[in-house]
């Protein structure tokens, strides 16, 4: 398919061992017929690392006001105690070590005896800007707790190096879900106007298009719009819903 022109160019690169420009990858190659997601650093690498989890706290029964209105949440074994290890945990740490572990570790097993992963909603951070400050209000005081170390740091590595870095960020662990979920399960993903473009590309990307189900507006009813800047006021987030696999239902 290459004209002499293009043979010859293609000989002289290869032999002063430069790269071909972009436009023979496509020449050259068979590609496969599908649209591609590709930036800076996308790697199909995921991180296989399995972690122990720490006990720090349990709780075995409901309070006593919301005794009969939790239903069957707290799985309860002989003498009171939880007989699911795998049920109720609220993990601290690294979301993407704790996927990780819960993908390749022994929970791995229980899981998937009990029907396996049926849904997972996220909510991934948003590139609102470096800025974690808040108020809060002590003894009848506001007072401005200012972003620490960590929080400055996790948000240069994910937005240092601009929307490349946080689709890195964001693929892998996505890929870890997505080898987590059974085969009828759901994932809901909340994003905003700032990154809901990409995000449905990247969920594309690793679901399929064809497993997308949804895009659900989460309307703010209640929250005054800024009209300061001339613009029309933003009140709605996105929801997206894909699924593992729609032919096996969900």
């Amino acid at each position: 398919m290459l004209t002499e022109n293009e043979k010859a160019e293609v000989q002289a690169l290869i032999a002063e061992g430069k790269p071909l420009p972009e436009k023979y990858r496509w020449k050259l190659f068979e590609q496969p017929r599908e649209t591609e997601l590709i930036w800076p650093g996308k790697t199909g690498e995921v991180t296989n690392v399995v972690l122990p989890f720490q006990t720090i706290e349990q709780i075995d029964e409901p309070r006593a006001e919301t005794s009969g209105v939790v239903g069957d949440l707290f799985q309860m074994g002989a003498g009171g105690r939880q007989s699911g290890g795998w049920s109720n945990k609220l993990v601290w740490g690294d979301n993407k070590l704790v996927l990780s572990s819960l993908k390749n570790g022994p929970l791995r097993k229980q899981i998937e005896d009990a029907g396996g992963l049926k849904l997972v909603y996220i909510d991934p951070p948003f590139d609102v800007g470096a800025d974690f400050s808040f108020d809060i209000e002590i003894g009848g005081e506001e007072v401005t707790k200012q972003s620490n170390v960590i929080e400055d740091i996790a948000y240069r590595d994910t937005w240092g190096r601009g929307i490349d870095s946080y689709l890195c960020m964001l693929a892998e662990r996505i890929k870890i879900i997505h080898g987590l979920m059974a085969e009828d399960a759901s994932l809901f993903l909340h994003c905003d106007w700032r990154v809901s473009a990409v995000i449905r590309l990247l969920l594309n990307d690793v679901f399929g298009v064809q497993n997308f189900r949804n895009e659900i507006f989460w309307y703010y009813y209640n929250k005054m719009p800024d009209t300061r800047k001339g613009v029309f006021p933003r009140s709605t987030d996105t929801i997206y819903w894909y699924v593992k696999d729609k032919s096996k239902g969900y």
